[in-house]
């Protein structure tokens, strides 16, 4: 879900998978797996190959894309669509899904004894705006679906800023309990916790009258519907009773993963939050090693949302998280470009005979940083500082560790604005020299200039 997303990695707040601040921030086609399907999606999915791009037309994951005015994808971004480094066997982010898939699968079992969460790990990353938007009740003018924010491959098609993408269309294919892990894509800022590229798992399980009430005394004669007011507590169409239900059974199922993966003893709270398709709507925080830590975001799914998906006699819970935010505190891992990385010093260290072992990230040699400085007068209109962060990742890849914004002028006279940005490059794992670091500065200088319309204060 979006955290701005549910999902993403931050120093002690976490931008969670839903993308309001990750949750905040398909085509209507259902996918044809009937209600009470119980099995793990199969992997039908082929292996991404080489993006391709001819003459205005973009060709990806086996798929031709008319390129327009809204397509901003680098060729750098593109090369990791189809990587799916939640499902190579022994990466860090596989190990992270794969606790949470077999805690899910041993503690909800359905009445044939198969598992009660089908598992979704390998849907396609290109989505419509609408799966990622409009499905989820986001706003047409709502600030997550800027192109600044986003990589658009053109005005129908986008890569996947959350997995909440996928939600209206399992609901509406008939499934009430399932998780979705896969990359998603997001245009951002450069340092040790963020990248364009990070991987969410969600989950959803919705619960029909019988199956919310059937524990509780009298419960034949409580409903889950009325219309009301809405309220900080409750939806318009939801009973209290129904809601108090939901809330607390998705807390105790989120307090029960995250003692699976941190331990007996985690002290927890949960902080009151707004996003768009859940009301009311929580962030988990744990304490961990003396501080306080976002984990994830959730909530009770929006009514109108589970209704437009074809489940009117339902209510139902949702909730996203980071696999980089997770790994990185649980494995003391503390840069996401090593996510990345195919050192075997790195890898190694995470093949593991049991998936619940524990395991703590032993540091490679730092090699030190080299620093250049940029400074340019913005152009007059259409300038964000995501697209400039997007061209530095464009030419310098992974050799940028971050970018600082360290300075900010305006002209007395002119009113023209001047910005001026620390580059940190850094190697994981080899020295960099100044002329090669040099080398790649001035294509940054040269670039910023052709791309971006600023002028250069070199």
């Amino acid at each position: 879900m979006v955290c701005s997303a549910l999902g993403r990695v931050a120093p002690v707040k976490a931008c969670l998978g839903w993308r309001a601040p990750a949750w905040i921030p398909l085509l209507r086609k259902a996918s044809g797996v009937p209600r009470g399907h119980r099995h793990q999606a199969p992997r039908g999915s082929p292996a991404a190959p080489e993006p391709a791009a001819r003459s205005g037309v973009l060709e990806l994951l086996g798929q031709s894309y008319p390129q327009d005015g809204l397509s901003n994808v680098s060729r750098r971004v593109l090369t990791k669509v189809g990587r799916n480094l939640h499902n190579q066997q022994h990466h860090p982010l596989w190990l992270i899904k794969e606790r949470v898939k077999s805690h899910f699968y041993r503690h909800y079992v359905g009445r044939s004894g198969t598992p009660l969460f089908s598992v979704y790990d390998n849907l396609s990353p290109v989505v419509t705006p609408w799966q990622n938007f409009d499905s989820l009740l986001i706003p047409a003018d709502h600030p997550s679906r800027k192109q600044g924010d986003n990589y658009y491959l053109n005005g129908t098609h986008m890569l996947r800023a959350h997995t909440s993408a996928h939600q209206w269309d399992l609901m509406h294919s008939g499934l009430d309990a399932f998780l979705v892990v896969g990359d998603v894509y997001r245009r951002d800022q450069i340092d040790a916790s963020h990248y364009p590229v990070f991987h969410q798992l969600e989950a959803v399980r919705l619960f029909s009258q019988h199956q919310l009430f059937a524990s509780i005394k009298d419960g034949e004669t409580m409903k889950l519907f009325e219309q009301s007011c809405r309220s900080s507590h409750k939806q318009e169409t939801h009973t209290m009773e129904a809601v108090k239900l939901v809330e607390f059974d998705l807390k105790q199922t989120l307090t029960r993963l995250m003692t699976h993966l941190f331990g007996d003893g985690l002290d927890i709270r949960w902080v009151d939050c707004y996003f768009p398709f859940t009301h009311p709507s929580f962030e988990m925080e744990i304490n961990f090693h003396g501080e306080w830590l976002e984990v994830l975001g959730c909530g009770v799914m929006e009514q109108q949302l589970v209704n437009s998906a074809g489940a009117q006699d339902r209510i139902g819970w949702a909730f996203g998280l980071g696999l980089e935010r997770l790994a990185m505190i649980l494995y003391d891992i503390p840069d996401i470009r090593l996510f990345w990385s195919e050192d075997e010093r790195f890898l190694k260290q995470f093949c593991l005979s049991d998936i619940n072992q524990k395991v703590k990230y032993q540091p490679l040699s730092k090699y030190p940083a080299v620093t250049n400085d940029i400074s340019f007068w913005l152009p007059s209109e259409n300038y964000t500082e995501n697209d400039f962060y997007d061209v530095v990742r464009t030419i310098g890849g992974d050799l940028v560790e971050k970018v600082d914004l360290i300075d900010k002028f305006e002209h007395p006279k002119t009113h023209k604005t001047s910005h001026c940005y620390r580059i940190t490059y850094r190697h994981m794992e080899r020295t960099l020299s100044q002329r090669e670091v040099g080398h790649i500065h001035q294509a940054v200088q040269e670039a910023a200039v052709q791309l971006l319309g600023v002028e250069g204060r070199f």
